[in-house]
């Protein structure tokens, strides 16, 4: 199914290329622009975690009496990228998921984890999801983009999730975030410590592990269902592109904090 995955990526190519090359990355200059592109970002961590533990519901059994699945390639797969994600090694030692690492950053480099802090207390509590964004008061960008990720988890099917997963998520991450390491500036690298472990290390777990394994995901839940490749090309697409207006939301932020200082 060589064939299929190399026509899905080039059908995605002109819009990862908007994303890979976008004006965002250049305007990522300095300490205040840094933390408030982590106090933005950091929701599209946190929906992540939701992303692969839906995968991980389907695809293996956490059912008590619990019971075999019957694709075993496909829970073996996913729960390797879970291991990771939910319990990785911390930098200084013992374990972490990704995104109580990406929070810590936070903290380490002033950036302010309200926003965040405030969405999870209040699903703690028992809110739905649309009532606590509702009331978060954060950005129109930031709810639309964990509105469209949670569209995904809700109501698509699992090869549109994988798909979702795969190539908004797991494939593209290592060449965006490269770039986003090549923005932080000498002066932040103190501060930044964190945060530049955290992406050095997706760098190298979707690189060598994550993103091949999410790739051969798609393939096992297609197979040869052209039906199936197609509804994984258009959910991967509309992925893509509410990750494009993300950037592009951060990126007006940037721009009329300038406007307001001229």
């Amino acid at each position: 199914m060589v064939r299929q995955i190399d026509s899905l990526k080039k059908s995605l190519s002109q819009v990862r290329q908007e994303i890979l090359g976008h004006e965002l990355y250049r305007s990522l200059t300095g300490a205040d622009r840094l933390q408030i592109f982590m106090e933005c970002h950091v929701f599209a961590v946190w929906d992540f975690m939701s992303l692969v533990k839906t995968l991980q519901l389907k695809l293996t059994s956490v059912a008590i009496p619990w019971v075999p699945k019957a694709d075993t390639d496909a829970a073996r797969l996913i729960n390797e990228i879970v291991l990771a994600e939910e319990s990785d090694e911390h930098p200084s030692g013992g374990y972490v998921s990704h995104f109580e690492l990406y929070r810590q950053a936070m903290k380490q480099a002033g950036a302010d984890t309200k926003l965040i802090d405030a969405l999870i207390e209040r699903i703690q509590n028992g809110q739905p999801l649309d009532a606590a964004l509702k009331r978060l008061d954060a950005p129109p960008f930031i709810v639309d983009f964990v509105k469209t990720t949670f569209s995904f988890i809700e109501k698509g099917s699992i090869h549109e999730i994988a798909a979702v997963f795969t190539f908004g998520r797991e494939e593209l991450i290592p060449s965006m975030f490269q770039e986003i390491v090549k923005r932080i500036d000498r002066e932040c690298k103190g501060r930044f410590e964190l945060f530049e472990r955290y992406l050095e290390r997706h760098i190298y777990l979707d690189e060598s592990s994550h993103a091949p394994l999410a790739l051969r995901l798609v393939s096992e839940l297609c197979g040869h269902d052209e039906r199936k490749w197609q509804e994984a090309r258009e959910a991967a697409l509309r992925a893509l592109v509410q990750r494009k207006a993300l950037w592009d939301g951060i990126l007006k932020i940037f721009l009329d904090i300038e406007i307001v200082f001229k």
